[in-house]
């Protein structure tokens, strides 16, 4: 059994999909392990790391391999010289890169997108989505607090009294859950809100003030594996008059909302800008997905009203060292799950294995496919 990790090639990508310490634990398996030149570089990992726990690392790393890992999914004219029938697991952007997948198809891969993993106790060590999105919430808040012309502590000094920011977290899963925490820490006065209500504890675990629309019937929010769902209208013109009146005061807007499979929900718009602070600075986490913020650009500063609106495209990779960890961490333990000894290999169940599993048998497989 073959293992092989690949060196990214999306642009800005500096995360990697292996660590030294998984490495050395799925030799500890059995497998082989191949890593390409210079995968790590971009993550402060270098090829001698990767030595010296026992992977091969060369240039065509892929060849004869029976497991290819990744980041984000590799094109099939990477993957020349894998195995027939070869697992490609990575985040692999199913709906975005639908002809990609078609490719993995018709190449005989059996594709693994580990962004469909479900989200279910036993799956939570797996979960590429949790993880990155943790330390994407932290990057937005640092990223806002240095743009932010002013502190984000009170400070009494013998000058006077410096007062605390105000910061806004708009969506609260577990990139909204680390913003707060976060922004929490830097000593903002933060209040949050999200269309489930079932957050509203959570956010008040961390100190911060629940901002949620109340009395209007049939918005819990909670979709398949704790996604939030698109609202009706009743709610969605309820929450932009309470959040129009909200956001006109703060300092710090991070929005997070994302639906998965489709554009991200449009939280602010122009007019909601124009009545922020000039200096204040919005975060919109989900940029590269179309923007919860009306003008936000991945990767571009823009200044609107006297209101600077920032997001990365890949916010993650800002972090690329911890975020790698991290994400090599979900894939071993997805593989070291499933591993069998008699066999060699992983061999994936049902409920996990129709999840994830996009391709197979030179067909695209996975329900979230074909509906």
């Amino acid at each position: 059994m073959k293992i092989a990790v690949l060196r990214e090639r999306a642009a800005g990508e500096s995360r990697v999909s292996a660590s030294p310490e998984t490495v050395k634990k799925f030799i500890a398996l059995g497998a082989t392990v191949a890593v390409e030149s210079g995968a790590g570089v971009t993550a402060s990992i270098s090829d001698e790391e990767y030595r010296a726990v026992g992977a091969e690392v060369t240039d065509n790393a892929v060849a004869g391999a029976d497991i290819v890992l990744g980041v984000q999914g590799p094109e099939v004219d990477q993957l020349s010289g894998a195995n027939p029938g070869a697992w490609i697991v990575a985040g692999l952007d199913p709906f975005g890169k639908r002809e990609r997948v078609d490719a993995y198809a018709a190449a005989g891969f059996e594709a693994l997108a580990m962004e469909f993993m479900p989200r279910i106790t036993r799956a939570q060590s797996m979960d590429i989505l949790s993880s990155q999105s943790n330390l994407a919430g932290y990057k937005a808040v640092l990223v806002a607090a240095n743009l932010y012309g002013r502190a984000f502590p009170m400070m009494m000094t013998a000058a006077g009294t410096v007062s605390a920011a105000k910061a806004f977290i708009m969506g609260v899963g577990v990139a909204g859950l680390q913003a707060i925490a976060t922004a929490r820490r830097l000593g903002a006065q933060v209040s949050a809100t999200d269309v489930r209500s079932a957050t509203k504890e959570q956010i008040q675990s961390l100190g911060a003030k629940p901002i949620f629309v109340e009395n209007v019937a049939g918005i819990e929010g909670e979709g398949a594996g704790g996604y939030a769902t698109e609202m009706s209208e009743e709610y969605q013109k309820a929450q932009t008059e309470l959040v129009s009146s909200h956001i006109a005061k703060q300092d710090i807007v991070i929005t997070t909302a994302l639906i998965p499979g489709r554009a991200a929900p449009r939280l602010i718009s122009d007019a909601q800008i124009a009545t922020m602070k000039p200096g204040s600075v919005i975060f919109d986490l989900a940029v590269a997905q179309g923007g919860n913020v009306e003008g936000s650009v991945p990767d571009e500063v823009v200044v609107k009203h006297g209101v600077k609106i920032v997001g990365y495209s890949n916010t993650p990779a800002q972090l690329p060292a911890d975020a790698s960890a991290l994400f090599s961490r979900n894939l071993y333990n997805f593989l070291s799950a499933f591993w069998d000894k008699e066999q060699g290999k992983p061999v994936l169940d049902e409920e996990i294995g129709n999840a994830i599993r996009l391709t197979q048998g030179g067909k695209v497989v996975n329900e979230r496919l074909l509906g």
